[in-house]
């Protein structure tokens, strides 16, 4: 490690035990790509983009570790020359492209397209290093070391929203890039469309992405020239010309769907992939084989809510609309005990990113 990322970690532990001495909450924010998800924060912010670089990449062993203050762009960019990839799509949220981080990727959890069918950002984080609110570097992975509760503490951060510690250093495993790729649009009905879905889902398909929105379904397949010709052979449709650009703008959300007013917020329901039509009103893309709906709806946050439980899944107020009322699906009791005993665990004084998820931690 150089003298000035040493130097670096020295000013972060520094400040975090600033923090905890005096009860002052902490920021954690790289490019704050996404600094618009969760509840607000308040608080001094404390910024990781100093804290970059790649600090080992092994092509043949399909591994990368940087720090948490690391482009994604550098990292996809890198990774592009072996010709690999980082198989969950995670979105950026950056028109330039520049702003998102690797630790702001981990800490979101948020994943692309690619999702149902390779696996989510935690199924790829093979170990991270933490700094506590002691200001203790803790490292996990490998010989994974977990908590006393036995946590896997390294894809617990995953989705954590930076509440349990400033992810240092992350360690992921990456995918080659497939050889052949292309997409195929089909002409159905919502009903129609989940129930093809899930039809193909069961059948050994190539499939890398699906999408639902105004009647038009549609299909990515990737992975072998063979695999793929056979595959487009099978299902019929129509082929789509430069379809990367369609995927990156689901990715991106920068698809028209996602420019509609967002007064009343725009919902992300995660539910069982043969889900039909839920009965809400409202607008409606459809992505991961029928497993996440995304909603722009004047129903009442109740009624959206109530409709994914009742259908086996929960809704979060991903952007936009009235924050107060809560973002994410309020937790059981049993598991709203498990985030306390982690949070006092790893943030006694309860210094990072407070509320951030939910209002009382």
């Amino acid at each position: 490690m150089t003298t000035e990322m040493t130097t670096q970690l020295q000013d972060f532990r520094e400040r975090i035990l600033h923090a905890a001495e005096h009860g002052s909450a902490l920021q954690i924010r790289g490019g704050g790509t996404k600094s618009w998800y969760g509840q607000a924060v308040e608080g001094e912010v404390l910024d990781t983009r100093a804290y970059r670089g790649i600090i080992a990449y092994e092509p043949t062993e399909l591994v990368l570790t940087a720090r948490c203050g690391t482009p994604l762009s550098e990292i996809e960019s890198v990774l592009a020359e072996q010709n690999q990839m980082l198989a969950f799509e995670p979105p950026h949220f950056s028109q330039s492209g520049q702003g998102a981080t690797l630790g702001g990727m981990l800490s979101a959890g948020l994943s692309g397209p690619r999702r149902p069918y390779v696996g989510a950002v935690r199924d790829f984080v093979l170990g991270a290093t933490l700094m506590d609110g002691k200001g203790q570097v803790l490292e996990f992975g490998g010989q994974v070391m977990k908590n006393v509760a036995g946590y896997d503490v390294s894809r617990l951060l995953a989705g954590a929203m930076g509440s349990l510690g400033l992810v240092v250093n992350v360690s992921v495993k990456v995918l080659p890039r497939p050889f052949a790729e292309t997409t195929l649009v089909f002409a159905l009905s919502e009903a129609d469309a989940i129930r093809k879905m899930n039809q193909w889902a069961g059948q050994a398909l190539p499939i890398s992405g699906s999408c639902w929105h105004v009647g038009r379904l549609m299909l990515r397949l990737s992975g072998a020239e063979a695999a793929v010709r056979a595959a487009k052979h099978e299902l019929g449709g129509e082929e789509v010309q430069d379809a990367s650009t369609y995927w990156h703008s689901l990715r991106e959300q920068t698809h028209d769907f996602f420019s509609q007013d967002e007064e009343h917020g725009l919902w992300r329901l995660s539910l069982p992939s043969t889900t039909g039509p839920l009965p809400l009103t409202g607008k409606s893309l459809i992505e991961w084989g029928g497993a996440q709906r995304w909603l722009f709806s004047d129903e009442s946050p109740t009624t959206i809510r109530t409709s994914a439980i009742a259908a086996g899944g929960h809704a979060t107020l991903f952007r936009g609309g009235n924050k107060n009322l809560g973002v994410f699906t309020p937790l059981s009791t049993p598991l709203f005990k498990i985030h306390q005993r982690l949070k006092e665990a790893f943030d006694p004084a309860g210094i990072f990113n407070p509320g951030r998820m939910y209002k009382d931690f």
